[in-house]
């Protein structure tokens, strides 16, 4: 198996390196997480425009590749004394200064532009779906967190109730408590409101509910991918580099054969000296601009380069960041859970007040806020960086 399929990647390789880097990218969404379930969902609901726009320039590629062969067509002409002449013309390029060649070239670059515009657009959509699951997620946390914490200062209500009426404590300790609480559901409410509407946004992409996956997926790396911007800028370069010796070919003279068979069967043939374009006063500036378009071309690719370097390099700290943030966010959430624990004990043993405790609930519950905040900032920036790495749709399935 592996004989026969190595010798067709060298073939791909060498006929379009572009085409052989995307086929060759992997995804790094591992197989078998929510991310995978939720990337194979959106893909296999893709309406694939993109995919019809390059079988449209791998037509016109396959087209290109007989521009070479002789062209035949009928030739009508009015002659001074008002007749028609009809001929059927035979044309033959003999020279062209390599126009044709740079035709298919061209040709060839514009199906791998439409392949790297097929790759952004699966690479976009699989992000999109996923940046909607991860705040479906979020959302589903948060209100699971704003639950059990009306749970815990309902009952603190219930314990200031009581001690309001025997007289113990001030009502308005209970109106803060009260306050407190409809923050809390308040926030609880926007948490699910906030799943409802991604889950509804992801379902339309997907075209079946997604409300059955739950939790997060874990990426792979995917340094060897190449960014997409770069490849973008490669291609486009292929095709204006193959532009400009199409537009240079049209200013040369070429050499045609032709020969023309009109209605009474007297046949005609010759040499034929031909040229797109005619020499003018500007003819040497616009050779010029041909050639500066090449160098651009060029530079833009190196421009891409680093760019992706430097996007790549900015995100990559930023997730080194988050989860430095998130070990220490962990690491106040325990040592707040310690103190709430030990307050809850003083307020047993009668040593606290319960708006002592209130308080530092609030500091334990807005530890566990924090560390779910920095948890889903992470693994955003983790999905934004595979996406600049354009490793979230993988190549051979596209």
């Amino acid at each position: 198996m592996e004989a026969t399929a190595l010798p067709l990647a060298a073939d791909v390789a060498e006929a379009s390196p572009i085409i052989a880097a995307l086929q060759q990218r992997r995804s790094a969404i591992r197989p078998g997480t929510p991310y995978a379930r939720v990337a194979q969902a959106v893909m296999a609901s893709d309406a694939r425009v993109a995919e019809a726009e390059l079988r449209v320039a791998q037509l016109r590629s396959e087209a290109a590749q007989k521009n070479w062969m002789p062209r035949i067509g009928p030739r009508a002409s009015l002659t001074s004394l008002g007749d028609v002449v009809a001929q059927l013309v035979v044309e033959q390029v003999i020279l062209d200064n390599g126009r044709m060649l740079a035709e298919r070239d061209k040709a060839k670059a514009d199906v791998e532009l439409a392949a790297v515009a097929m790759v952004e657009d699966g690479n976009a959509r699989v992000f999109e779906a996923l940046s909607l699951y991860l705040l479906a997620e979020e959302g589903r946390d948060s209100r699971a967190h704003f639950g059990r914490a009306l749970n815990d200062m309902s009952e603190f209500e219930w314990i200031m109730e009581r001690r309001v009426q025997g007289g113990v404590s001030d009502r308005s300790d209970l109106t803060v408590l009260r306050q407190k609480l409809g923050t809390i559901r308040a926030r609880r409410d926007a948490a699910e409101e906030s799943t409802r509407t991604a889950l509804a946004e992801l379902r339309t992409m997907t075209a079946r509910p997604m409300d059955e996956i739950f939790g997060l997926g874990d990426l792979h790396a995917a340094a060897e991918n190449a960014p997409l911007g770069v490849l973008r800028a490669e291609a486009e370069r292929e095709v204006t580099l193959a532009s400009a010796r199409i537009q240079r070919a049209g200013y040369l003279p070429g050499l045609a054969a032709n020969g023309s068979v009109d209605r009474g069967g007297n046949a005609m043939g010759g040499l034929e000296i031909t040229s797109d374009s005619l020499f003018g006063l500007g003819t040497m500036a616009e050779l010029n601009a041909i050639e500066v378009g090449r160098e651009a071309a060029g530079r833009r690719v190196a421009q891409a380069q680093e760019a992706a370097a430097r996007e790549i390099a900015s995100q990559t700290r930023q997730i080194e960041a988050y989860r430095g943030q998130l070990s220490e966010a962990r690491l106040l959430t325990v040592e707040a859970k310690r103190n709430l624990d030990l307050f809850q004990r003083q307020y047993e043993g009668g040593q606290r007040q319960v708006m002592d405790v209130v308080g530092v609930y609030e500091t334990y519950s807005a530890a566990l806020e924090k560390e779910i905040d920095l948890r889903y900032k992470a693994a955003r920036a983790e999905l934004d960086l595979a996406r600049l790495k354009g490793a979230l749709a993988e190549g051979a399935r596209m």
